[in-house]
């Protein structure tokens, strides 16, 4: 059997090897569930020392939670040693709760439709068959209540379905939520604020008709792909990197470089969407709590579609499967959870001389490495690009139902009337990317630069100078900034011991969105808790344990963990091991349009080479009409 790589994809077999080894060591038992299961990957050290054939120790992390007790465990283990490395007894009250359960959805149903507050509150809006009644279990946040804070909680609100084939979304029953505690196996309390008409009109997605006026697009190359995948190495053109997948983070990209006339330059270590928050805007008594963390709190990567070729992807495919843990332990295998393929994007380069009447255009391409999650009501896709040039991007992807409520009347301020007498709320999409850089090496420094108008002067004696304000970033206090649209504001990631053909530093720069950031008010509990969200960037130095932007355990955590928590350490950022944490996102405020089903919005960033190479790096791109001339 080969040596596996410190970085390959968990296996089905490992993933039961990892189960069996902590019920031999005591830590599983009847009523234990597995919250998280996951890679623990080695030091940033190992793996890049790493030679094929060396030892590898695999070692496996994951979060228990006895459901009887609602006692929870954080345990590691060594597969290579086949024994319990370290485990934690968590405080859920003071750290936080695990991430809720598949079987928690199951539960929490049952147990409102047992209780009797809440089957009178449904009879008091004419619904006495619970059988059709929807129960949605919401992670619970956080807001100073410590008998709340001590318990494993989810608050529910509810739906309802007409028939198995209607959209419960359609028909929220307003007015009422249960806070239910799931170790107890009770409601602890219901709010019944007011009677509010369920809304009748169907959430279908299906049209009178289709239209018949699109006419086929194929896309096909007759060669095949231009890229390989041997394991989880994929390689395209000059590019080279590992694609990981985890439960919490679902896609991930490791080792990312740039082949340079043979020589291989790191640009990022490893990638992902490490986090992601979605604050509500309707202050209600039934709402107000609605603040949901579906990476640290649901895990969007457990949630993963299996993609279909034709519907989520068009061209010439390769996918990779995805094995994640159950809420027992065992392996699932997620066919087709991230999809591979190139596309066509339009112009790289052109030009037309005007002396010599020669004209020249290469075409564009980009390598696409994708997947989609579907977390509640929303769908998200998450698209890795790499181009021709040198770029990295990264676009989300958010369609899916918007989360609906009863509309109060015309003119309610926090929600728009999108089918009558049904609404939307306003809210925020906010991702916390993390990028773990090393633009040609470990030493790192990050400038942030603004441009600059410059007053007449001697200096621009006649008004047109456009100047550039460059400073860097040397703690990580100094590391938490906003953006600036207004100043073009970007973030320089340089090497001081790496120069160009000019004797300046290579660098990449990151171009964020330049969009709104947490909109909720400073002293409010999810301000405290989704920190990470205040900020465009922070800048700390790599540590190993530092992985997640609001904290290891995210589910009714206490203020202030995670990057404000990292932050405060304050270190050293100038020549250092950096990583950056880029937060970007959506401010939706629903429209009619948005109803039955969301048109995807879009948000993201780039990552651009900027004296990475010493001249544009595509001229070798070959041209794609005959001849390598392009006349009208």
């Amino acid at each position: 059997m080969a040596t596996p790589h410190p970085l390959d994809l968990l296996s089905a077999e490992e993933i039961s090897r990892a189960r069996d080894i902590l019920g031999a060591a005591g830590h599983v038992g009847e009523h234990t569930r597995f919250a998280y299961l996951g890679l623990r990957e080695p030091h940033k050290s190992e793996v890049l020392s790493h030679r094929p054939g060396d030892a590898v120790d695999r070692v496996v992390r994951a979060f228990l939670v006895d459901v009887a007790t609602g006692r929870l465990e954080d345990v590691e283990v060594s597969l290579t040693m086949g024994a319990v490395l370290a485990a934690k007894v968590v405080d859920g009250a003071a750290d936080g709760q695990f991430p809720i359960l598949d079987g928690d959805f199951v539960r929490a149903e049952e147990i409102v439709h047992a209780d009797e507050g809440w089957r009178a509150a449904m009879a008091r809006r004419g619904l006495t068959d619970v059988s059709r009644i929807r129960a949605c279990p919401l992670t619970a946040g956080r807001y100073g209540d410590p008998d709340e804070d001590a318990r494993r909680l989810v608050r529910v609100l509810a739906f309802h379905q007409a028939d198995e084939h209607d959209v419960p979304w359609a028909h929220p029953i307003d007015g009422v939520a249960a806070y239910v505690d799931l170790v107890e196996g009770r409601v602890i309390k219901l709010v019944d604020e007011r009677l509010m008409p369920v809304p009748a009109e169907s959430g279908s997605l299906e049209p009178a008709a289709y239209r018949t006026t699109l006419k086929p697009i194929e896309i096909s190359q007759p060669e095949g792909v231009s890229f390989s995948l041997t394991g989880n190495l994929l390689e395209w053109e000059k590019w080279s990197l590992r694609v990981g997948f985890d439960a919490r983070e679902g896609l991930t990209l490791h080792q990312i470089a740039f082949d340079d006339d043979g020589r291989r330059r790191p640009v990022v270590y490893r990638a992902s969407v490490a986090e992601m928050v979605i604050p509500y805007g309707d202050p209600g008594p039934t709402r107000y709590w609605q603040n949901y963390f579906d990476s640290g709190e649901y895990l969007v990567g457990k949630f993963a579609n299996s993609l279909t070729l034709g519907c989520d992807c068009l061209g010439e495919i390769v996918y990779l499967d995805a094995v994640i843990a159950d809420d027992l332990g065992a392996p699932r295998t997620i066919r087709n959870a991230v999809c591979i393929h190139e596309e066509d994007y339009g112009i790289l380069w052109k030009h037309t001389e005007i002396f010599t009447g020669k004209a020249d255009t290469r075409r564009q391409r980009r390598l696409v490495i994708s997947f989609f999650t579907t977390v509640g009501n929303y769908d998200y896709g998450f698209y890795w690009y790499l181009y021709l040039d040198g770029t990295i991007e990264l676009e989300v992807k958010a369609t899916g139902v918007v989360f609906t409520s009863a509309h109060p009347h015309p003119g309610y301020p926090h929600a728009t009337e999108v089918a009558p007498g049904l609404g939307a709320p306003s809210h925020q999409h906010l991702f916390g990317a993390r990028l773990d850089m090393t633009v040609d090496g470990l030493v790192n420094a990050v400038d942030e630069i603004d441009v600059e108008r410059a007053p007449l002067g001697p200096d621009n004696p006649y008004g047109n100078v456009i100047g550039r304000r460059v400073t860097r970033l040397t703690t990580e206090l100094d590391g938490a900034r906003r953006a600036a649209a207004d100043r073009g504001r970007v973030w320089r990631v340089s090497n001081p011991g790496v120069t160009n053909r000019f004797g300046e530093p290579v660098a990449y720069v990151l171009h964020p969105q330049q969009q709104p950031m947490l909109l909720a008010d400073e002293d409010s509990g999810i301000h405290s808790r989704a920190g990470f969200a205040t900020r465009d960037l922070w800048v700390t130095r790599y540590a190993p344990d530092e992985l997640y932007p609001a904290g290891d355990y995210v589910n009714q955590s206490p203020p202030g963990r995670g990057l404000p928590e990292f932050a405060r350490r304050n270190r050293s950022i100038d020549g250092e091991d950096v990583v950056l944490w880029h937060t970007f996102g959506l401010t939706h405020f629903p429209r009619p349009e948005d109803w039955p089903v969301m048109p995807v919005d879009r948000c993201g960033f780039t990552l651009k080479p900027s004296g990475f190479f010493d001249r544009n790096p595509t001229l070798d791109v070959p041209p794609s009409a005959a001849g390598g001339h392009c006349h009208a």
